[in-house]
């Protein structure tokens, strides 16, 4: 059968997913896009908040009671937040989870502080231990989530199971978060593009990759508006309220983890998201409130330094 490029989309973690793979005949390439697609729904079967019999919500159940033990793969991801804690000096924490109980981004309302107070109250990683492999939420009525890097790791997960069935040209792309397995066929790299955050049927920019990542976060795709302001999904876990800085802002990495982790954390730096971004040494390109855009595009992830077209 003739070699050429195949894609399957479909829907996972709450949003629109596409594996694509070049090279292989569609007899090679479906039963590897269907072991990427359940290894995607494994990790949102085990950690989506919104499943009552995934491992966090049993551990957000137990909060205050009985620790849980945890298998390594979750141990590593509760290792990968505490260093996310550390690099953002508190404001990736993903005990904050507890504030979707105020905020609904499906109705224009913005919580009166005496109902974020009492879940303020709640956040605190530190609040978070580990004996033993087992893991305890101290006070009751806390939460964990995996919502701000789970769609990361698993793009990675996928890409190393195609990589390790021998896939070379290829990427994941999970509701716009992009992990490369390698150029098309041919060599030649993939043309991949960004949103615009403000025109959502707009590319704000494309940019030329071969390996590595590129994540995106943004005020753009769970956002209300009242009384003209725009108030978005990722929220400072010491006020309760939507980061509001930039518009968007998109980091290049090896892995889409760590890409993720940091352009989400760029966003609740707000105004000290340059510094953080430049001191990465990884290629960023970021948007603020009025429309001005802000980049770096030093070598990463094997990709050369490609201007953001």
């Amino acid at each position: 059968m003739t070699a050429s490029i195949h894609k399957f989309t479909f829907k996972a973690l709450g949003g629109a997913c596409e594996l694509v793979l070049d090279g292989l005949s569609a007899a090679q390439a479906q039963p590897l896009m269907l072991a990427a697609q359940q290894e995607i729904q494994r990790i949102e079967h085990k950690y989506s908040r919104y499943r009552a019999d995934s491992l966090l919500s049993r551990l957000n159940h137990q909060a205050g009671g009985e620790p849980v033990e945890c298998d390594q793969e979750t141990l590593q991801l509760f290792a990968h937040a505490n260093a996310l804690y550390n690099l953002s000096q508190g404001l990736f924490d993903i005990t904050c989870g507890v504030l979707r109980r105020a905020w609904n981004f499906n109705e224009a309302v913005v919580p009166a502080a005496q109902k974020l107070q009492p879940l303020l109250e709640l956040i605190d990683w530190h609040l978070v231990t580990n004996k033993d492999s087992h893991v305890l939420l101290t006070k009751p009525g806390m939460e964990v989530d995996f919502g701000g890097f789970g769609k990361e790791y698993a793009a990675d997960r996928a890409a190393t199971v195609l990589l390790e069935a021998g896939c070379q040209h290829g990427y994941v792309n999970l509701a716009g978060d992009f992990r490369m397995l390698g150029p098309k066929a041919d060599d030649s790299p993939w043309m991949i593009g960004i949103k615009h955050p403000r025109q959502p049927d707009e590319v704000m920019a494309t940019i030329a990759l071969t390996s590595g990542a590129l994540a995106t976060s943004g005020d753009y795709e769970r956002y209300i508006e009242v009384d003209g302001k725009r108030y978005c999904h990722i929220l400072n876990p010491h006020t309760g309220l939507p980061a509001s800085y930039w518009q968007s802002v998109s980091v290049l990495a090896p892995l889409a983890l760590v890409a993720g982790s940091y352009s989400t954390i760029a966003m609740l730096l707000e105004h000290k998201a340059l510094e953080f971004l430049q001191l990465s040494g990884l290629p960023y390109l970021a948007v603020d409130q009025q429309g001005r855009s802000y980049q770096n595009q030093a070598h990463t992830a094997g990709n050369p330094a490609a201007a953001w077209a």
